[in-house]
């Protein structure tokens, strides 16, 4: 990392106020001051009658467009939703009933829970994560996985996947929402891409993504279509029959609108400090924690640790905030961590 980025990473870490010393990125993000600033303008105008509609649809398309660009894809692909699981839903619903899937052992459930829905009748079979891409073949029509594992920062072989899938004739969804925001990934590539916003791209909770290939998004079709996906909004307030988008954004739902707006400012806070900066920083901290733990690096913002008894408590005693996943305690480094964070943990854990 050169010393114009150090200087970016610096003035962004001005921008928290984290009254504990906090490792949980995995669980939430936490919320600049210049977001916060957009939330509370945003409460005032709803509170005073001073808010509009159509300020808050630019909002969105800006938001959009720097999703898009740190994605890798065109912002006409690039749906906008409140949630992870009923972006998958819909990808399950695109499924003839039979069709089967593979996702990893103990991926997590906002992925499997839809596609196995009875409804959708789908063939689910968990496998291995590091064993996922020998396992597709020609009778695999989906293969869904996250990027990065919540429950230990494991790595997904997205370059395997992609590759596998390819030559199969399958599908590849891959969920985002444990690496965007500091792992670079080229969504262009992949079929469909989810991703949560409240974690690592540090956005309220309520404002989701859904990324496709024009050919993949294609097979889609909406499962709760609203005036908000219309081709004109303006005149998709009332009656039928749909009169819905042509590109990704039939896909929409409507946006709860303080996530969006609080998002748009986090956004744009890690587009100027750059994802891969982020990611390089992020990634040193956890190898730094590794290191302390006599762990090999992984290339993860997020390490997983034995927890032994009373380990939890002493470091929550300890003011650090981590997470307690499978058995294990889980924490996660961000922009907003630096070196004197690992070595708390360290300690704690030690004493």
């Amino acid at each position: 990392m050169d010393d114009s980025s150090r200087t970016r990473l610096r003035a962004a870490r001005r921008q928290f106020s984290a009254q504990v010393t906090f490792l949980d990125t995995a669980t939430y993000g936490l919320t600049p001051h210049r977001a916060l600033r957009a939330l509370e303008r945003h409460t005032a105008e709803v509170a005073t009658g001073r808010f509009s509609m159509s300020d808050s649809d630019l909002v969105v398309d800006r938001v959009r467009a720097a999703y898009a660009r740190v994605s890798g894809v065109s912002a006409d692909d690039v749906a906008i939703g409140t949630h992870v699981s009923p972006f998958v839903g819909t990808v399950a619903a695109s499924l003839p009933p039979g069709s089967r899937v593979l996702t990893a052992v103990d991926e997590f459930s906002s992925v499997t829970f839809p596609l196995m829905a009875r409804e959708h009748g789908l063939d689910v079979h968990r496998v291995p994560l590091e064993h996922l891409a020998e396992k597709v073949d020609r009778g695999t029509s989906l293969v869904a996985v996250s990027a990065v594992q919540s429950a230990d920062g494991a790595l997904a072989p997205v370059d395997d996947l992609i590759e596998a899938c390819a030559e199969h004739g399958a599908r590849l969804l891959v969920d985002t929402t444990q690496s965007a925001g500091w792992l670079p990934l080229d969504a262009g590539r992949i079929d469909y891409t989810v991703c949560s916003t409240f974690k690592w791209l540090m956005g309220m909770r309520g404002a989701a993504m859904l990324t496709g290939t024009p050919e993949a998004l294609a097979a889609l079709r909406p499962q709760a279509p609203s005036w908000y996906a219309g081709l004109d909004r303006s005149t998709s307030l009332y009656g039928g029959p749909p009169r819905l988008a042509e590109t990704a954004r039939r896909l929409d739902l409507p946006p709860v609108w303080p996530a969006w707006i609080t998002l748009a400012e986090s956004l744009a806070l890690l587009e100027e400090v750059g994802i891969a900066q982020v990611g390089a920083h992020n990634v040193a901290l956890a190898d730094r924690f590794r290191a302390a733990m006599d762990m090999e690096p992984t290339g993860s913002a997020i390490v997983s640790v034995p927890l032994s008894e009373g380990v939890a408590e002493r470091v929550t005693e300890a003011g650090i905030g981590t997470a307690v996943r499978n058995g294990r305690l889980r924490a996660a480094f961000h922009l907003y961590n630096d070196e004197s964070d690992v070595d708390r943990l360290v300690d704690a854990l030690g004493g």
